[in-house]
């Protein structure tokens, strides 16, 4: 059994002169990233690997994460190629990590993960919002044979509050 867990960057901030690469979270972001790492984090395994997209907004949401499920610095990475809006690259990382590694944690961007979510789900999914967590299960041992899994569980910063 394979678990990957999906984790959109939580809200950003346009009012800074930086490239998009560079934009960090607002406080709503910050909030969300706190609120919704410490709610899955009681709910669900921590995950044996975070791979974050190594854009400022998508990396600040997963230390939350690291720090909710308290992972250590070694199984925590950043993988320019998460920095991805179609999906292609993201299924590519999905389907090349450690089969040692049974539940990965991925943080990046929309509107890649609303895809992927939905191609690799059971369960349509409208739109993958800021911060939203999303929990895929598949029946096999080998990350490379993934295909259609069980969408388990999805969490929204709304849900919350």
């Amino acid at each position: 059994m394979k678990t990957l867990y999906m984790v959109r960057h939580a809200k950003s901030s346009w009012k800074h002169d930086v490239i998009d690469h560079k934009r960090p979270l607002k406080k709503r972001g910050m909030n969300d990233g706190r609120l919704v790492s410490n709610y899955i984090s009681k709910q669900v395994k921590a995950p044996d690997l975070i791979i974050s997209s190594d854009a400022v907004r998508a990396f600040s949401t997963a230390q939350y994460f690291k720090d909710a499920f308290q992972v250590n610095d070694k199984n925590f990475k950043s993988n320019h190629n998460l920095y991805d809006f179609s999906g292609h690259k993201v299924i590519d990382i999905i389907k090349n990590n450690k089969n040692s590694d049974d539940i990965v944690m991925i943080v990046g961007h929309n509107h890649a993960f609303t895809s992927v979510a939905n191609m690799l789900g059971n369960s349509y999914i409208d739109n993958v919002p800021t911060c939203g967590f999303v929990q895929l299960e598949f029946d096999v041992d080998s990350w490379s044979d993934i295909v259609t899994g069980t969408t388990k569980l999805t969490v929204f910063p709304k849900h919350l509050k």
